[in-house]
């Protein structure tokens, strides 16, 4: 058996619209109800109605994500437990939609971050980049966190440093609205919003936010297999702490521990190569082969480090991500299994006639599109010779 095809849709105002998926030969859809507050329940009403657009296209929706966690849920703190229940609801509410599988992160404050989103390949194409003094640069002179330099070695701070002087002030805002973006159709931050938040995580250690998540799945996870939904947690992007907040799904160790604070088999990862693959400590492979069922869907893309423990989004067989050896440790997982373990494309350049388009970064229709047939080919390869 082979792995599910999907692609990721933003909905109805997304750049890349269903029909022009469908041309790309998946066979499932990844979205959500990006327009739901974080926090409210996902209606049946509403996911019905999202779903039966999908559909009308000739397509399925095969995975949700994500519905994003409440901050009160991983700080444990105000009406956390209402947002616990609300959550279960909308477990519930997409089960009984008939989508099978569920993402969601754990990412306190901020989601995914980048520095640029322009980043030139030597190919003319553009990819998303992390600079790390750059964003000690926002952390320490911009949004002027508390003990910001504290979080920094000296040479990133001399870094930081030299480019606060360097930088114009077109410049800084235009870093500002990098690190800023979030998931299309939520409410973006503020720096001053930003910097409140991250206040809150002050008297949060790393334990206690891993014991939240504990609590978290412990609440949700037998909703979720009695329901018949898997979960997917999501890691981290970038697998480090950033902005002063704790990082706990980045390592081989962090997923262990994920897996193992619950006995429910619902409780599962999304395995994504890039967030993982940006951790030079992490072994991919070995990551699959230990994890295996309990992948619950995946992302392949892969990233390069650069002299300086900066990272770009490479092409999808490019990068220090053995793609290779992914890619067949998810196919042996997958012949053991009674269902297929979907995946996607994970972000992709801008290229060709995309280049001339304005979108959301990273989900540009032909770099994904050039992502997907490498990894189609990569798979049936494998797959053939192996002959499953």
């Amino acid at each position: 058996m082979r792995l599910k095809q999907t692609w990721r849709w933003f909905g109805p105002n997304d750049q890349v619209s269903l029909a022009h998926i469908r041309q790309a030969g998946v066979q499932g859809i990844v979205s959500a109800l990006h327009h739901v507050p974080h926090g409210d329940v996902w209606t049946a009403a509403e996911i019905s109605q999202h779903k039966a657009k999908i559909e009308a296209a000739g397509l399925t929706w095969d995975v949700v994500e994500s519905v994003t966690v409440h901050e009160d849920i991983k700080t444990r703190s105000g009406n956390y437990q209402q947002y616990i229940a609300q959550y279960q609801e909308s477990i519930r509410n997409i089960a009984a939609c008939g989508i099978p599988v569920l993402t969601y992160n754990f990412m306190p404050v901020q989601d995914w971050t980048r520095t640029s989103v322009d980043y030139e390949m030597p190919d003319g194409a553009k990819a998303l980049y992390f600079d790390l003094a750059e964003l000690a640069m926002f952390d320490i002179y911009i949004l002027k966190r508390k003990n910001a330099e504290a979080s920094y070695d000296d040479n990133t701070l001399a870094k930081a440093a030299e480019k606060n002087k360097q930088y114009s002030s077109s410049q800084k805002d235009a870093l500002v609205t990098t690190i800023l973006l979030g998931i299309p159709g939520e409410k973006k931050l503020t720096p001053a919003t930003l910097l409140e938040r991250i206040e809150v995580y002050d008297n949060i250690s790393r334990e206690q936010l891993q014991n939240n998540l504990k609590y978290f799945l412990e609440q949700v996870s037998p909703v979720a297999e009695e329901a018949g939904i898997r979960l997917a947690i999501h890691p981290d992007d970038p697998p480090f702490d950033i902005l002063g907040l704790p990082r706990i799904v980045s390592t081989q160790a962090d997923l262990q521990f994920i897996l193992d604070a619950t006995g429910s088999k619902a409780n599962g990862l999304c395995f994504c190569t890039g967030s993982l693959g940006a951790n030079p400590d992490n072994d991919l492979p070995a990551m699959v082969k230990q994890f295996g069922s309990r992948i619950h869907f995946a992302h392949l893309r892969n990233v390069s480090r650069t002299a300086e423990g900066n990272f770009y989004e490479d092409a999808h067989l490019g990068g220090r991500v053995n793609m290779y050896a992914v890619m067949k440790e998810l196919l042996r997982t997958q012949q053991s299994l009674s269902y297929q373990i979907p995946f996607r494309p994970d972000h992709g350049h801008q290229m060709l006639d995309d280049l001339q388009k304005t979108g959301v970064p990273g989900y540009s229709a032909i770099g994904r599109l050039r992502g997907l047939a490498e990894l189609r080919g990569l798979e049936l390869g494998i797959a053939e010779n192996e002959g499953w």
